[in-house]
């Protein structure tokens, strides 16, 4: 038995997917780039408890 032509509904749903695809691709990237700019925001942070370091700070020395 021979193979078929696609049919109309396999184009309608090939394009819909290709849609739905781009659109993920649309938001991971934005998703990417929030986090890229966040991050180099936020360069003078310390591990996990979010307190700026004062031995980063430009211009500042501590005095012992």
């Amino acid at each position: 038995m021979a193979i078929q032509a696609l049919h109309e509904l396999h184009r309608r749903r090939r394009s819909r997917n290709i849609g739905v695809g781009l659109v993920l691709v649309v938001f991971i990237a934005i998703v990417f780039g929030l986090t890229v700019v966040k991050v180099r925001q936020l360069g003078a942070v310390q591990g996990f408890d979010h307190v700026v370091r004062p031995e980063l700070l430009p211009g500042e020395s501590i005095s012992q």
